[in-house]
């Protein structure tokens, strides 16, 4: 074996950094923090590594933050302040309870639709099986909040222990204004309560404006059009409003970082200046993967990369190693078999969309790759780790 030959594939490493504040310099932090990480383990910094900053500290550093008052005067300006529709919010204290706050400050009553069995990521409030059980069809029944508990009762969050249906109801009503719940998962199901609509749900959000609209709705808008522009001085978000917001304090909540593609094109740029290295940076926020046990859809943020530089557009290209193995190559075995495998890589096609050789390889985007392995990494707790560094990503059995 060549002693020079690499062992190691892909390396993902979480990097500590000071805490970020407002106004913090996070293009020099970001730069330093992960030249002084190589230099204390020891690691050298190769061209095509991936340096990805979490959107929180990037926020933070933007100081883009709106209070629950700013939220209920948008709502209220845009819906009268009388009653709202509010259709398809996930399950989340940190996500979406405090949000629910301003908008029930900003209307006399919220008639709260939830979607079931499960919330947009797989939150539950009801398993399928109880719904079987109960001869119920999600896809046209629409239930009152005692035709639920008649038939399902309490069903507390496996993970957090909170009965969403019960939390929900009482922050509306803590917030001065009334609150009727109901259970169903086709959007006009609203209609029979309120013309005025604020649908909550993320990914699926423009179809249901539009089946809105069609069925006569007055008004709607998108929890993307809450707070996308600034209300009594606060932040925005131009593209997504309130979608991607966080739980900062009680009163107030983190909104996803705006107009941060500078901020990578100058990460880039600093790290190409102080190492000489060509290395792609993004900005990263909630991954895109489900836990098999909860049934929970990690991917509450509406993309899992805002922003990053122009090497980490597009999905892979890559062949399945053991498909040549047990296919084309058969016959070879030991340093035959090895060379076979990489002379076809060396050789493969620039797009192998299509080709037998890349079944089973993953069709996704770069972005939401490398951003699930960059949240796995990071993690959301006291790691202290907000970047994270990526090395050998885009090696091959051939590097």
């Amino acid at each position: 074996m060549d002693k020079k030959e690499r062992l190691v594939g892909t390396v993902s490493r979480g990097i500590r950094c000071p805490i970020i504040r407002e106004g913090d310099d996070l293009a020099a932090i970001v730069t330093d923090s992960v030249i002084a990480a190589a230099e204390s383990d020891g690691f050298e910094l190769r061209d095509k590594d991936v340096v990805a900053i979490t959107e929180s500290i990037v926020a933070r550093a933007q100081g883009n933050y709106a209070s629950v008052q700013d939220i209920a005067d948008d709502v209220k300006a845009k819906f009268g302040g009388d009653t709202v529709g509010v259709i398809f919010p996930i399950l989340s204290r940190n996500r979406f309870a405090i949000c629910l706050r301003g908008i029930a400050m900003g209307a006399k009553k919220i008639v709260l639709m939830l979607s079931y069995p499960s919330d947009e990521v797989g939150n539950e409030l009801v398993s399928l099986d109880k719904l079987d059980e109960a001869g119920i069809d999600p896809y046209t029944d629409v239930l009152t909040l005692e035709k639920y508990r008649e038939l399902f009762g309490v069903n507390a969050h496996p993970f957090t222990g909170v009965d969403y249906v019960a939390y929900y109801g009482d922050l509306i009503r803590e917030c001065g204004a009334e609150a009727e719940i109901i259970f169903a998962n086709r959007p006009q199901a609203i209609l029979q309560y309120t013309d005025k609509v604020l649908n909550c749900d993320i990914h699926t959000r423009v179809r249901t404006k539009r089946l809105l609209k069609a069925a006569g709705a007055k008004i709607v808008y998108g929890m993307d059009e809450i707070l996308n522009a600034p209300v009594n001085g606060s932040g925005c978000n131009e593209k997504y409003g309130l979608l991607g917001s966080n739980k900062s304090t009680e009163d107030k909540v983190k909104l996803f970082p705006r107009n941060a593609q500078p901020l990578v094109e100058e990460i880039a740029a600093r790290l190409q200046q102080k190492t000489g290295k060509h290395i792609e940076v993004m900005v990263y926020g909630d991954g895109a993967f489900k836990d098999p046990q909860g049934k929970i859809w990690e991917l509450a943020d509406p993309v899992v990369s805002p922003f990053h530089t122009e090497g980490l557009k597009g999905t892979p290209n890559e062949l399945k190693l053991k498909y040549l193995a047990d296919n084309d190559f058969s016959n070879l075995s030991g340093e035959a078999l090895k060379e076979a495998i990489s002379e076809s890589i060396r050789k493969k096609d620039s797009d192998l969309v299509g080709k037998m050789a890349s079944e089973g390889t993953t069709p996704r985007q770069l972005t939401d790759l490398i951003g699930s392995l960059c949240d796995l990494t990071s993690g959301s707790g006291d790691k202290g780790t907000p970047v994270v560094l990526v090395q050998g990503y885009f090696d091959n059995y051939t590097n």
